[in-house]
């Protein structure tokens, strides 16, 4: 049978990735949902259509997780779904909640309800965050001149009691619920992956999402980066490359994945402190940073670093693709698109991706 592939957002950093990957390795047809909400994604689709051998295998829908029939007419014919549309910084859900519950409980609801009513059984991944845990205060930590560690643990498994701090955790940690019970209730094949720092080529970062690429472009056009807090604050980052093999891991082991819930990042020997990224990018594009210090933000962690151990027993996956490594995919993707770039500020605004989408031959919702 084709894969018939359905990636809601598949616009954005992680679905544009997996539907190159899809397009350039397997038969699969894809059908990409977004609603290029964000600077810069129509040139992520710009690339896919130019990867596309056969432009047949790839449709594009402008339109909205938000959108109940449209979600039901896309899954209709979906044998995969990769929910990846989502509103996805903590700062836009503290300014503006009822926004960040439409789209990542709401949206993640109708695409469940979708599959539900197809009668198909569709795989479905949806990506949460590690966000669901809250500020994890209870873990006693130690704290070096350049970092925090956790005293007594490598990482967070997911065991670890569920803490919804900030709305944007509330949200997806509800919807990561929901999903968990459709694959009970309904024997819908789901899969929830809870996502650490996630980092690669692709990725339009800036300072509220993607914070691993925003700091590299900053330093390769001299911008200045707000540290919020001290900057000990660790993260394990994983490179998009190792994500997509962790998806394929999780639908090829469906037997044994369907219903489970993931802790999915870099681990314990793929962490940086903010301190330490900022010399490594620093080493390795040879630019010294501008840096000003802030108070530290709402719903901030001082640290989380993924214990993906339960992942690699069930699927033998693990990372393979090391943090220097990923800072030197991205400084290579950002030398191959600084036309993306304008005046150093950014990416292109949502004004020219409006001038960009009329040039692509979509379907509109």
């Amino acid at each position: 049978m084709t894969r018939k592939v359905l990636i809601t957002g598949g616009a954005g950093f992680i679905g544009s990735n997996l539907a190159h990957h899809l397009l350039r390795e397997t038969n699969a047809t894809i059908h990409i949902v977004d609603n290029i909400s964000r600077a810069g994604v129509s040139h992520n689709l710009n690339w896919l259509r130019g990867n596309a051998s056969e432009p047949s295998r790839l449709e594009i829908t402008i339109g909205d997780v938000r959108d109940r029939l449209l979600m039901e007419r896309a899954v209709a014919a979906a044998s995969e779904i990769y929910h990846f549309a989502a509103q996805v910084a903590v700062t836009t859900s503290i300014t503006d909640p009822r926004l960040d519950f439409d789209v990542n409980l709401g949206g993640t609801f109708n695409v469940l309800e979708a599959a539900r009513k197809s009668g198909h059984h569709p795989f479905m991944l949806f990506t949460s965050t590690n966000k669901v845990y809250g500020n994890m205060s209870g873990h006693e930590l130690n704290a070096s001149p350049t970092r925090y560690d956790y005293k007594g643990i490598s990482g967070i498994s997911e065991e670890h009691p569920l803490d919804f701090h900030s709305p944007y955790g509330c949200s997806k940690g509800a919807a990561d619920q929901y999903v968990r019970d459709y694959a009970r209730i309904y024997d819908l094949p789901a899969v929830v992956f809870r996502m650490s720092c996630i980092a690669g080529q692709q990725q339009l970062g800036n300072e509220d999402q993607g914070w691993v690429a925003h700091f590299v472009y900053s330093a390769l056009q001299g911008n200045t980066v707000v540290i919020y807090g001290d900057g000990r604050q660790v993260r394990d980052v994983l490179n998009v490359q190792d994500l997509l093999r962790a998806f394929e891991a999780a639908r090829v082991c469906v037997t044994r994945s369907a219903g489970q819930i993931y802790n999915i990042g870099g681990g314990a020997k793929n962490t940086t402190s903010l301190l330490e990224h900022i010399a490594n990018v620093e080493s390795i594009t040879g630019k010294k940073m501008k840096l000003v210090f802030d108070e530290s933000r709402p719903g901030d962690q001082l640290i989380y670093v993924s214990d993906f151990s339960k992942f690699k027993a069930h699927t033998g996956w693990e990372p393979n693709i090391s943090v220097k490594q990923t800072i030197e995919h991205i400084c290579d993707w950002w030398e191959h698109n600084k036309a993306l770039f304008v005046d150093g500020a950014g990416p292109v605004s949502t004004e020219t991706d409006a001038l960009l989408r009329s040039a692509l031959p979509l379907k509109s919702a």
